[in-house]
C-alpha cells in the first residue's frame, strides 16, 4: 500500500521575517561577547550541550555526571528521558541553565518501535495512526513528575517508517509533555489488539537535532581532557553550543546598545530601545531579547504585537522574565 508523504514540521521550523525599525542603529565592537568569540571558559559557562543520552542512566544522573566532569555549580536538562530511552538531551550549563525554558514551545521528535499484541492489516494500522495527528488528550503516567490531570497535547505528525508483522516503526513530532508510551497504548486500544512501546529514541528537541553538534558522554570526556591536559580547545568548543542556539526558534527583538544594561539590571524593555524585530509577534508570546551582535540578553513576555512595537514611540514592549547576560558586558547609559 502506498503511503502518504508526511511533512515533518515542528514549531521550531517556522521561518520568521525581520522588520527593521531603526536602520541607522549600530553596535560598538568594544562591548559584549558575541557567541562565536567567547573565551573557552566563558563559552562553557554560557553554553548548552546537544547530548546523545545512552539508554540506562536517568536524565538527572547524566546531568550530575556532566556537572562533576566539568566542575560546574549548575546545569539543567531540556526535558526528561526515561532511563531506557536514548537520544537528544540538551544540557544547559551554569549561566545558561534556565534557557531550557525556551525549548518548551519548540516541539520534540521521537522514533518509536511499537509492538502490537495481535495481527492488524497494514492499511488499518496506517489509517488509525493518522487519526492520532492533531489534538489528543492524555493523563500523565503514575511515575511522572507532574500531577496526573487530563490535559491536551498536540501531535504535529506521525510518519510510519516500516511495518514488519506486529512491529511498527514510526517517527512522531509532538508538543512538549506528550507521553509516547501512552500514545502507543491508545493506538493499540484503537486498533483493538493492544500495543506496547518496545523502543524509543528522541531525535529532536526544538533546534537540537541529530547533526554534527550531537556528542556522546564519551566524546565530552575526551574533548574536555584534550583541552585541560593538552591545551587543545577546538573539540571541546565544538561540543558545546552557545546558549543562543536554544532560542533559535523563538521570535526575537533586537535592542540598541544603550538599552542592554538597563535590561540586565532588571528593567523591562521599552519601545525606544528596539532596533528590529520579527514579524508576527503576538501579545503573550515568549520572546528573546537580543543585542545587535546576536547575544541573548533575556527572555520575556511580549506586551505588544509587532505592529504596535513598530508604530508606538513609548510603552513597555517586553515584560522581562529571565536575564542571562551579566551586568558588566555593556556599560550603563542612564
Amino acid at each position: 500500500m502506498a503511503r502518504d508523504e508526511v511533512r515533518r514540521i515542528l514549531p521550531a521550523d517556522i521561518k520568521r521575517e525581520v522588520v527593521v525599525k531603526d536602520e541607522k542603529a549600530e553596535t560598538n565592537p568594544k562591548w559584549g561577547f558575541p557567541p562565536e568569540k567567547r573565551p573557552i571558559e566563558m563559552h562553557m559557562k554560557f553554553g548548552i550541550i546537544n547530548l546523545d543520552k545512552p539508554p540506562g542512566p536517568t536524565s538527572h544522573e547524566v546531568v550530575a555526571w556532566i556537572k562533576k566532569l566539568l566542575n560546574l555549580s549548575k546545569a539543567g536538562h531540556g526535558g526528561t528521558l526515561d532511563p531506557k530511552v536514548s537520544g537528544i538531551l540538551p544540557v544547559a550549563l551554569e549561566r545558561a541553565t534556565r534557557v531550557v525554558q525556551a525549548l518548551l514551545p519548540a516541539g520534540k521528535e521521537y522514533v518509536a518501535l511499537m509492538h502490537l499484541h495481535g495481527d492488524v492489516p497494514e492499511e488499518r494500522i496506517l489509517a488509525v495512526m493518522k487519526e492520532f495527528q492533531g489534538e489528543i488528550i492524555q493523563r500523565p503516567p503514575l511515575r511522572s513528575a507532574v500531577k496526573r490531570r487530563l490535559r491536551t497535547r498536540k501531535v504535529y505528525y506521525i510518519d510510519v517508517l516500516e511495518i514488519d508483522g506486529r512491529d511498527v516503526l514510526f517517527r512522531v513530532g509532538v508538543e512538549a509533555g506528550t507521553y509516547i508510551r501512552s500514545l502507543i497504548h491508545h493506538i493499540g486500544l484503537a486498533l483493538g489488539v493492544g500495543a506496547h512501546m518496545a523502543e524509543l529514541r528522541r531525535t529532536r528537541s526544538g533546534p537540537f537535532k541529530e547533526d554534527e553538534t550531537l556528542v556522546t558522554l564519551h566524546d565530552l570526556i575526551d574533548y574536555y581532557h584534550f583541552w585541560k591536559e593538552d591545551g587543545i580547545e577546538e573539540y571541546f568548543r565544538k561540543a558545546i553550543q552557545p546558549m543562543e542556539k536554544a532560542v533559535e526558534h523563538l521570535p526575537k527583538v533586537w535592542i540598541r546598545d544603550s538599552a542592554v544594561a538597563a535590561v540586565t539590571y532588571g528593567a523591562d524593555l521599552a519601545v525606544p530601545g528596539i532596533v528590529k524585530l520579527h514579524k508576527g509577534i503576538k501579545k503573550g508570546d515568549l520572546v528573546a531579547v537580543m543585542t545587535l551582535k546576536d547575544e541573548l540578553v533575556a527572555l520575556g513576555k511580549a506586551m505588544m504585537t509587532t505592529g504596535e512595537m513598530i508604530q508606538k514611540s513609548r510603552g513597555i514592549a517586553v515584560d522581562v522574565d529571565k536575564v542571562f547576560m551579566p551586568r558588566d558586558w555593556y556599560p550603563k547609559m542612564w
